[in-house]
């Protein structure tokens, strides 16, 4: 009797168990989920969990990887547009936006049909990238200067395209990141730009060297007027100096025309005290104007003693 029970529980958890297989189905955190109804999407799981569903051939489910996925493009060698051979490679991250959408561009099984539409990703990937370099001069890839470069807006270009192509053709697919992984130039174009980037650097010494040269020959200018202005002013001035000397002697002539003697005497007591006033050791002969004046002072000079 106790067996018969046990293989009861038994049989009733195995029933169970088949028959959460066929109904019940588990979405992880990194899947999106689809189900179809005779093979005809009808429901799009975004969301982790435990879900419902009808036993096949009635309804399926597929199962996609959520994540990011990134690959690399194959080299293409493409000319720009000043015809230069140009070899890039383009990295680009996308992942599965609209599960539904997916499945209908790409029926079947995930592991057949996410390489099938990573391989026609990679097509259109490539027709943006030449027409995206085409469009552009080697000066914006390779140039002496960094504001000339446009790498940025390149590949801002190329992800556009890819985007509305995708979008146009509802892939469910979405462009997540884009951008250029390597970007290289044939041997027969390497010592042009080389040249290039040379002649461009030369000029812009040139260009400094001739700034250079225009600020030197103001500062000169300018030096040189002022002090032409400076010796002009002191010339104004001595002139003016000059002009009230001669007035002023000319004021004090009459005096010593009168009296000449007088006029020597103060003349000579003057340079004496010009050269008393320097602190300087100076000797002469004391019959030298002015310091012959001491050779007349009386010897005993009253208040002295002899």
């Amino acid at each position: 009797m106790k067996r018969n029970i046990l293989t009861l529980i038994v049989g009733a958890v195995l029933v169970v168990i088949f028959a959460l297989l066929l109904f019940v189905f588990q979405v992880r955190q990194s899947e999106t989920a689809v189900v179809t109804t005779f093979g005809k999407p009808v429901r799009d799981i975004t969301e982790p969990g435990a879900y419902f569903k009808w036993p096949w051939p009635i309804q399926k489910v597929y199962k996609y990887d959520g994540r990011v996925q990134n690959f690399q493009d194959k080299f293409a060698e493409t000319l720009t547009a000043d015809y230069n051979n140009l070899i890039t490679t383009v990295y680009v991250g996308w992942k599965i936006s609209d599960a539904g959408e997916f499945l209908r561009k790409f029926p079947g099984d995930p592991d057949v049909s996410i390489p099938n539409a990573q391989e026609k990703l990679e097509n259109i990937l490539r027709s943006a990238n030449i027409a995206a370099v085409g469009s552009n001069a080697l000066s914006a890839f390779v140039n002496a200067d960094p504001k000339q470069l446009k790498f940025d807006k390149i590949e801002n270009e190329i992800e556009q395209t890819v985007t509305n192509q995708l979008s146009t053709n509802d892939w469910g697919v979405s462009i997540e990141f884009l951008g250029f992984k390597k970007i290289e130039m044939p041997q027969s174009v390497t010592q042009t730009v080389f040249d290039r980037m040379k002649s461009e650097r030369e000029e812009i010494i040139k260009g400094y060297q001739s700034q250079g040269d225009a600020e030197a020959q103001n500062i000169r200018s300018t030096a040189e007027r002022q002090a032409a202005e400076t010796i002009a002013n002191a010339r104004a001035e001595a002139t003016q100096i000059t002009a009230a000397g001669e007035a002023e002697a000319a004021k004090t002539l009459p005096i010593f025309q009168q009296n000449p003697e007088l006029a020597k005497y103060l003349l000579r007591i003057a340079a004496l005290q010009q050269s008393l006033d320097q602190k300087t050791t100076l000797i002469l002969d004391e019959r030298t104007p002015p310091f012959d004046l001491f050779s007349h002072l009386p010897t005993n000079a009253p208040g002295t003693n002899p």
